[in-house]
């Protein structure tokens, strides 16, 4: 199963990048994993953000294939701790799943059309965190996740 980790939003700042390639390397026995960021158009920064939500979710539509199995994060979606992400990835494995997306959607969040297409939604916290932020903290739970189901001792439970 190949997971895509997406984020509208712009570029990894150096410190964020170094962070992902290192849960991404450390992922790479297990599974593979990457990050796709998706650029809003440069007319989307507005004010206006009904309007950016819905350019938003052209993009993210747009790209997304009808077999990817998309799992949105969303603040009001599903509380999961690390077990639970990792029995959801062997779900997602076990039912023969080839791409699985995991989604961040933009400042403003995803529009009802995107929530829908949504085979899940989960919530990483109570907390807001910066966007790329997010990006790395999800690659560190993919990571801990394969290890969780592979034994290792990166995951003290």
């Amino acid at each position: 199963m190949n997971i895509e980790i997406w984020s509208v939003g712009k570029e990894n700042e150096p410190f964020i990048e170094d962070g992902l390639q290192y849960f991404f390397q450390k992922t790479r026995p297990y599974n593979p994993v990457s990050l796709v960021v998706l650029q809003a158009p440069k007319k989307a920064a507005t004010t206006d953000i009904e309007r950016t939500k819905s350019m938003e979710e052209e993009m993210i539509l747009k790209k997304l294939n009808a077999n990817q199995y998309l799992v949105l994060l969303d603040e009001r979606g599903k509380p999961l701790n690390s077990v639970q992400w990792s029995q959801q990835f062997q779900w997602c494995m076990n039912q023969g799943t080839k791409t699985l997306v995991i989604l961040i959607g933009g400042a403003f969040g995803v529009t009802d059309a995107v929530k829908k297409r949504a085979n899940q939604c989960w919530s990483l916290s109570n907390l807001v965190f910066p966007h790329q932020l997010v990006r790395l903290i999800v690659a560190e739970q993919v990571y801990r996740s394969f290890s969780i189901l592979n034994n290792s001792p990166y995951h003290h439970i």
